[in-house]
């Protein structure tokens, strides 16, 4: 990865649709290069996926997740990364283990999904943080 497609990420990352033609005009080079190097960035792996950012007035939030010391967080992470409400799951250092940000659309949904972690065998504590205001950089 070099500084070009590092530029290419920078735009893309605050708005994934930003049209190739207009990244190519703001990098300094054509269309047909940013699209090359789109697509090299998701088969390499660099862009995972392309996703929306919503403003609905969800119930946004933190959910951290502490487990016992032998479990393997990754396997965890996976499998709490498919549940509907999830947008991400972060290993994390520190007290807990693992992060799950969720986007619900109430607090009886994200009180649903933190049952849900807790009944997990190796989950021995979770702590909430609601999401009060997200500003994008």
């Amino acid at each position: 990865m070099d500084d070009l497609d590092r530029r290419i990420l920078d735009i893309l990352r605050r708005d994934s649709r930003t049209p190739y033609t207009e990244i190519a005009d703001r990098v300094g080079t054509s269309e047909g290069t940013v699209r090359n190097r789109v697509e090299q960035l998701l088969e390499s792996g660099v862009i995972e996926r392309f996703t929306v950012a919503t403003r609905t007035g969800n119930v946004k939030a933190m959910v951290e997740i502490g487990v016992a010391v032998d479990v393997d967080t990754g396997a965890m992470s996976e499998r709490m990364a498919e549940w509907t409400e999830v947008d991400f799951v972060w290993q994390v250092s520190g007290e807990e283990d693992v992060v799950v940000v969720a986007d619900t659309t109430d607090t009886g949904t994200l009180n649903d999904l933190i049952t849900r972690a807790r009944e997990l065998n190796d989950v021995v504590s979770t702590k909430t943080r609601l999401i009060l205001d997200e500003k994008r950089g």
